[in-house]
């Protein structure tokens, strides 16, 4: 049951990627982009948790994967709301 539901929150990772990236290749917006990538780095991460044996959220490979993943959307937060030049 908990590999069903790890995979069941990949795949909505995954979707939310999708839906990012599709506004992202209408506007070119890299908010858009930023926000894609993060959510496919967390969709990889879930499904390396619902197949390496052992894996618990608190390893560091997995934890730093997630830092990258959120420092992103704070990278895409950043660049939409800096002053123009």
């Amino acid at each position: 049951m908990e590999q069903m539901l790890t995979g069941a929150i990949a795949v909505g990772w995954l979707v939310a990627g999708l839906f990012f990236f599709r506004f992202w290749r209408h506007t070119r917006d890299r908010f858009f982009l930023w926000f894609a990538l993060s959510f496919w780095i967390e969709s990889g991460n879930r499904v390396a948790l619902g197949t390496i044996a052992g894996a618990g959220e608190d390893n560091p490979a997995f934890y730093g994967l997630r830092v990258v993943a959120y420092g992103l959307i704070l990278l895409a937060i950043w660049q939409k709301n800096r002053p123009g030049k």
